[in-house]
Order: C-alpha cells, then sequence, then structure tokens
C-alpha cells in the first residue's frame, strides 16, 4: 500500500470511506501516529460512541409520542386497532431500550438525561402523524415541555 500524505488521507476520507478507515487502522497497528488522520478518527469515534445513545433517544422518543397518542388524541385515531398499535409501540420501545441497557450498560445513565430531546423528536412525529391524518398540529398545543417523566415513559402501563 502507498503511503499518502496526511492531505490526501482526510480527502479520502469523503471520497472512499472503507479504505480511509483501512489506512488508517493499518497506520494504528504500525504505530504510525504521526500519519493518521486524528481530526476525522476522534469525530467517528465520537459517533460511535453516540451511535447507539440515539438508537435509545429514538425509542424513548417513540414512546413519549405514543404516550402523547393515548392521552391526547385517541378520539382521532379512529378506533381500537390504533389505541393496540400504540400500546405495542411502547411495549415494544421499552423493549428495545432494555436490550440496549443490556448490552451498553452506560447508557442507563444517560438516557433518563435525554428526556428534552426525545420529546423534541417525539413532538415533530406528533405533528407529522396529525397533518399525515388531515389535522392542523398548531389547533392541538402540543406542549414545548414533555409532559412525561422519565420514570413515567418507562413505566406507565396503556392497558385500559
Amino acid at each position: 500500500m502507498r503511503t499518502l500524505s496526511k492531505e490526501e488521507l482526510k480527502k479520502l476520507y469523503d471520497e472512499d470511506f472503507p479504505l480511509w478507515a483501512e489506512i488508517n487502522l493499518q497506520l494504528l497497528k504500525e504505530k504510525a501516529y504521526h500519519l493518521v488522520d486524528w481530526e476525522n478518527l476522534l469525530e467517528e469515534i465520537e459517533d460511535m460512541a453516540n451511535r447507539h445513545l440515539d438508537a435509545c433517544i429514538s425509542q424513548l422518543a417513540r414512546i413519549l409520542e405514543h404516550l402523547y397518542k393515548w392521552d391526547n388524541l385517541r378520539k382521532l385515531a379512529g378506533g381500537e386497532y390504533a389505541s393496540r398499535s400504540w400500546i405495542w409501540g411502547v411495549e415494544n420501545a421499552r423493549k428495545e431500550i432494555l436490550k440496549l441497557f443490556d448490552r451498553y450498560p452506560s447508557l442507563r445513565n444517560k438516557l433518563p438525561l435525554e428526556l428534552t430531546t426525545a420529546w423534541k423528536w417525539a413532538r415533530r412525529d406528533l405533528e407529522y402523524w396529525l397533518k399525515k391524518n388531515g389535522y392542523d398540529p398548531n389547533k392541538f398545543h402540543i406542549p414545548e415541555e414533555c409532559p412525561y417523566t422519565y420514570e413515567k415513559a418507562m413505566s406507565r402501563d396503556l392497558k385500559e
């Protein structure tokens, strides 16, 4: 493998990521630290660390969205099927979060701190759902602040 300059390696990051990763791995194995594209490598490591937290936040957002629909939008949903799908969605999202906690225990302490982010994502999904179903989201006054605690989101039973 021909040796690349740091500038060529940085350019390769955007042009051929797998090759960029392969070259950086080889440089690390050879302890050629002065040639490694540290800037992009550190960014990738940070992204890897956040990927599983983002998955947890996404599942928490799903829970919050379905809780809010259950509490406030059931009459719009058109029946029992929608309500059952929300119950299933909440239960499934909780199960997925617990799987991630089993695999990555540090996420158990991080996810409760992300309730605001999860609610922000849930609000977007709620607004989209309302529009898709022919309603004006502005008429429903979805709160800016999350109306649920993390504990409620993770434990509330939606069985009627």
